[in-house]
């Protein structure tokens, strides 16, 4: 009987030992699942249908979808946590006389942000070499809450005579929001570009500029101010006093409108007359408008126009606002595959008012091993 009992004695401790492993074996298993697997943020808008936005909501009011699968939230942040803001500051062109207008309205916008939440300044300025004198796009000082440093980065904003304007952009994904977002600021990351959106001298090109801030989840906010009355009062004329377009101008004007047909190119601007200068301005400032739009919708962030810089601090503390009744939320997608396909998000609310209205990032790219 005694050997009896120690053998079955043995085999319950076999028995629990390899329960335990297993379990251990699982557990590690689901941790490195959870490590492998990117976390997807959203940050989210929420209006009443008069356009007021709706606070208070909690986490159950919400459900996500990805490509029509219901998806688990991991992470939920109320209206009431922090941001982390990339201000852009166009210094170029038409607004170069006015850049202390620039100054107090952003200044404005900084102090109209609640405590806690951090800024980085990117703005232009002009370099010179022995031969030529050319713009470039600069990130004044990484993210911080310190308002009194962020006044003299304002104050020693310059202006440029040209327009970086998407390599200014690729800077705030690779630059500003080039670590993870740290737990309080998950999904709560924005852009704040204060610009016409016509660029003239990047070497970066859109669509690497629209892959890599969706990459980033950044929220996109353009306070979109009209220089095209400006510019085209300026481009017609004796072409050595009248404003130019540069050659990556005219290269993506063309690449553009007419890609595949025989139109006579010219990238000498004397030898453009006036009605194709106009047609060309035209079509910059088109592609300019869709391309900004394009960003903040599929961000889930919004496009302000203004006619001028005066009306720039009203666009300022509209952001602002919104920022401040931001919600976030989290998941980890149903679809573990790495393979970089475009995954979309749709959000739906429950038990809000009829006629709520949403905005949310539109979708994601999934990553690649």
């Amino acid at each position: 009987m005694k050997a009896a009992r120690f053998v079955l004695l043995l085999i319950w401790i076999s028995l629990l030992s390899v329960s335990f492993s297993a379990q251990t074996d699982k557990k590690e298993d689901d941790e490195i699942i959870r490590v492998d697997t990117q976390l997807v943020d959203v940050p989210i808008v929420v209006t009443d249908k008069s356009g007021k936005p709706i606070l208070n909501l909690k986490q159950n009011n919400f459900i996500v979808y990805e490509d029509g699968k219901a998806q688990e939230v991991s992470e939920f942040a109320a209206t009431n946590a922090p941001f982390e803001v990339a201000l852009l500051l166009d210094t170029s062109g038409s607004t170069r006389g006015d850049l202390s207008l620039i100054q107090r309205a952003a200044g404005n916008f900084i102090a109209s942000l609640r405590p806690g939440d951090k800024v980085s300044v990117i703005a232009y300025r002009t370099e010179r070499d022995e031969t030529q004198a050319y713009a470039v796009s600069e990130v004044l000082n990484s993210l911080t809450d310190d308002r009194e440093k962020l006044k003299s980065v304002l104050n020693a904003v310059k202006t440029s005579n040209g327009t970086p304007y998407y390599d200014s952009l690729l800077q705030v994904a690779e630059k500003v929001f080039d670590k993870p977002a740290k737990d309080d600021f998950r999904g709560r990351r924005a852009l704040v570009a204060l610009t016409d959106g016509v660029d003239s001298v990047s070497a970066a090109e859109f669509d690497e500029v629209k892959e890599e801030l969706g990459k980033a989840g950044i929220t996109c906010y353009f306070i979109q101010v009209n220089t095209r009355d400006f510019f085209e009062d300026n481009l017609l004329g004796d072409c050595q006093s009248a404003i130019r377009f540069s050659v990556a101008q005219l290269r993506r004007y063309y690449r553009v409108y007419y890609p595949k047909t025989n139109v006579e190119k010219t990238f000498n601007f004397c030898e453009i007359g006036d009605f194709e200068r106009l047609a060309i301005s035209k079509g910059l400032y088109e592609l300019a408008d869709k391309q900004m739009n394009a960003l903040a919708r599929a961000s889930g962030g919004r496009v302000f126009p203004v006619a001028d810089l005066t009306e720039a601090r009203n666009a300022f503390k509209s952001v602002a606002d919104e920022i401040g009744t931001k919600y976030s939320l989290g998941y980890y997608s149903s679809n573990e595959k790495r393979d970089g396909t475009y995954r979309k998000i749709k959000i739906e609310l429950k038990g809000v008012p009829v006629g709520s209205q949403i905005r949310a990032r539109e979708g994601y790219t999934a990553p690649i091993n």
